[in-house]
């Protein structure tokens, strides 16, 4: 569960149907990356700050697994591993990593086209509707599906990487293979107290993978919604490479996704007998959720140093929240020396 996708989703529930919560009421949910560790004492160190500044802190919570053949809860005996989360979500370590000052975050663009102009010597982006959508001095690509036939599916347009003049760089990127996930969000009136864990993954389901009870994490009363105890599941990739498989790559429909809440809900109960019904549910498509093959091991990221353009993420390293942080840091050493080089730095 250690991955590099980190989301928090705040849903507004509206009554009705499964949504029978109050009118208004806000629920939050870690429906991507559940946690991360560490062992790089570099990565260690920076973690340290983020804690100071109250970025992130130890999920100090039960874990272990559950095997539904015997339907016996595990508990975990490596109790000196240390899992930490992002406050109130996961998504805060984004969130201050782009606040910082000279950092201008847009939302809602879809890049379309990159295009390395030679004579001015900079990269120029297109958005999709042909507008451009900045000019820069370098690039970092993180999103490996830029290069990749997914980008086709979820938009009908070709991968912007594809002709950006980089194939050193784009060729190893478009080899990443990944496999997907899907994400129940569910939010329960009472807690589930027949569950002795907070995080527990799921052995010998064809459905689930994992289970956490999201509101045990630190700092998530705001996600607690009155007296709601809102959990996350996580399917297996064998069930969520089924549903693809006939649904394809495109955006899943609301219908699906309700399908979807409930095949995994449905899982849930019954591994876990005598669970109630949830006051709220909705799912998710994590479509490249784990990388599973890793395309800049030893270099940790991708240079293209005479054009100033650099991919890093966990597809470089390896699939933990951990390895795509040393790969941005590796991008970032290698493109500052490239910069100190040009004349007009």
């Amino acid at each position: 569960m250690d991955s590099k996708c980190v989301s928090l989703m705040r849903v507004v529930v509206q009554g009705g149907g499964w949504h029978n919560g109050a009118e208004g009421q806000t629920l939050c949910f870690d429906h991507g990356a559940q946690y991360f560790t560490v062992e790089d004492p570099v990565v260690l160190q920076l973690v340290e700050k983020w804690k100071m500044a109250g970025t992130v802190k130890e999920w100090l919570g039960h874990f272990g697994a559950l095997d539904i053949t015997s339907r016996t809860f595990m508990e975990e005996t490596d109790s000196g591993k240390k899992r930490y989360v992002g406050v109130p979500g996961m998504n805060a370590i984004c969130k201050a990593l782009s606040s910082k000052l000279g950092v201008e975050s847009k939302f809602g663009t879809t890049v379309t086209k990159v295009e390395w102009r030679e004579e001015e010597g900079y990269w120029q982006l297109k958005s999709k509707n042909g507008q451009i959508a900045g000019e820069f001095c370098a690039l970092v690509i993180a999103d490996k599906s830029l290069a990749s036939a997914r980008f086709t599916g979820q938009t009908g347009l070709a991968p912007p990487l594809g002709d950006a003049e980089v194939p050193s760089l784009s060729s190893r990127v478009a080899t990443v293979s990944v496999v997907p996930c899907f994400a129940a969000m569910l939010a329960f009136h009472e807690s589930l107290t027949t569950i002795p864990l907070d995080g527990l993954t799921i052995l010998n389901s064809k459905v689930l993978a994992w289970a956490a009870r999201d509101s045990s994490k630190p700092d998530r009363k705001i996600s607690l919604g009155g007296n709601c105890e809102c959990w996350v599941l996580h399917s297996t990739v064998e069930y969520a490479e089924t549903v693809i498989s006939r649904a394809g790559l495109v955006k899943p429909s609301e219908e699906l996704l309700a399908s979807i809440a409930l095949d995994l809900l449905e899982e849930f109960q019954n591994v876990i007998p005598g669970l109630p019904d949830p006051c709220f549910i909705k799912a998710h498509r994590w479509g490249g959720a784990f990388p599973t093959k890793f395309v800049a091991p030893e270099e940790k990221c991708i240079l293209v140093e005479e054009k100033r353009i650099v991919a890093c993420g966990d597809y470089c390293l390896g699939p933990r929240v951990e390895c795509a942080i040393l790969s941005g840091l590796a991008a970032a050493n290698n493109l500052l020396q490239v910069l100190k080089t040009v004349a007009w730095m």
